[in-house]
């Protein structure tokens, strides 16, 4: 089966939201007509030459990374570029970018969550939960008749999406009163005459940001000239969503074991496991960032982490964070391998989600090729020569 572009990106956007990247991020579709047909999509971590490759061996229609070929503003996509030159290649062979970033990082079932299940984490939640969205609760009332179609139209301009559920209401029935005054042109009742009907209260949620558009809603459906609303400010949990992960280990483990588990669980790149912490220590709390992660360093620590996993820890922020009472011990992998563990999840559930054949590249594109370990000396000291 086959599938236009645009429905398949809209399916990873369900999945990954744009909105939810970070400002600074550059997320979407890079190369690609809407309207083309994907049959084929290949799911990897780096829009590289080796990559490409791999995508027209295979045929794909559909190329999705994790990064960006694109994270600054360009003036020119020409070929004299290594990155003009992959996208005409993809373009020459028919194939589509996807970029899911930071939006991949937090949602759930995303890059943190892979990472988190690779390593036998269990009861995982953010590390640095989400904002919650802003919201309004609606409160409003119409006579029996017409509670349903008020609601209808309320959902109709966004009222009451909680979730993968649209139209949600609460609603219970009352009585309403009210006296019209000279000049009022009730739809029920008379001017000067107290009136009592049965009425539905009904309550909505409204994204703060669709407010307006929700109460010109109300206005046009509701059969009163004045309806009665208000618009209470509300606030819903995070969820699942947000930065890093945290959760507990099945068993508790020793440092050095833990380290052992990491290093089998993630794909081998030249830079390694790399470990800062006594090997005895005991680990029963894992807090995970995928990618640089250095940034989250004092939100594991306040979490009550034992060990914090994540790439790119620079020496000054390693060093100050270790130096913290209670600090937890520290395991830097590779960039590339801390985010793999996501490509066949977000593989599997697109198939799941669209019936489409997707893959995975194994290519490891980690930049760094190879390491050697530090020369020990003839007194088996480490050190500086001469110390």
């Amino acid at each position: 089966m086959d599938l236009a572009l645009s429905d398949v990106v809209a399916t990873l956007e369900r999945r990954y939201p744009p909105g939810t990247a970070e400002d600074w991020d550059a997320v979407g579709l890079v190369v690609g007509e809407p309207d083309a047909r994907v049959a084929q999509v290949l799911f990897a971590i780096d829009p590289v030459e080796a990559v490409v490759d791999e995508a027209i061996e295979r045929g794909v229609d559909l190329l999705v990374t994790h990064h960006p070929l694109y994270l600054r503003g360009v003036t020119s996509v020409a070929a004299t570029g290594a990155k003009g030159r992959l996208v005409h290649r993809l373009i020459r062979a028919g194939i589509a970018l996807y970029v899911a970033h930071t939006n991949a990082d937090i949602a759930a079932g995303g890059v943190n969550d892979a990472l988190a299940a690779a390593l036998g984490l269990t009861g995982t939640r953010p590390l640095v939960p989400a904002p919650a969205p802003a919201l309004d609760l609606l409160v409003t009332y119409a006579p029996d008749a017409s509670a349903e179609q008020v609601r209808r139209a309320l959902a109709a301009a966004g009222a009451g999406a909680i979730g993968d559920y649209e139209g949600c209401a609460w609603s219970v029935t009352g009585t309403g009163e009210f006296t019209p005054k000279p000049g009022a042109s009730p739809a029920v009742g008379q001017v000067g005459a107290h009136e009592r009907l049965a009425e539905t209260r009904l309550e909505m949620v409204v994204p703060t940001p669709a407010r307006e558009q929700v109460l010109a809603a109300l206005r046009a459906a509701h059969p009163y000239e004045e309806p009665a609303f208000s618009f209470l400010p509300t606030r819903t949990p995070s969820g699942t969503t947000g930065s890093g992960r945290i959760g507990d280990l099945a068993e508790p483990s020793t440092l050095a074991d833990f380290a052992q588990a990491v290093a089998r669980a993630l794909p081998a790149t030249a830079h390694g496991v790399r470990v800062a912490g006594a090997p005895e220590s005991v680990v029963r709390t894992v807090a995970v960032s995928g990618g640089s992660g250095d940034a989250y360093l004092d939100a594991a620590a306040a979490a009550g982490a034992d060990v914090y996993v994540t790439a790119d820890l620079r020496h000054h922020r390693a060093s100050e964070a270790l130096a913290e009472p209670g600090a937890p011990a520290l395991i830097d992998v590779a960039h590339f391998a801390s985010e793999w563990p996501w490509l066949p999840v977000a593989a599997a559930d697109l198939a799941a989600d669209t019936g489409l054949v997707t893959g995975v590249s194994t290519l490891v594109t980690d930049p760094w090729t190879d390491r050697l370990a530090s020369v020990v000396r003839t007194d088996g000291r480490r050190g500086a020569p001469g110390v």
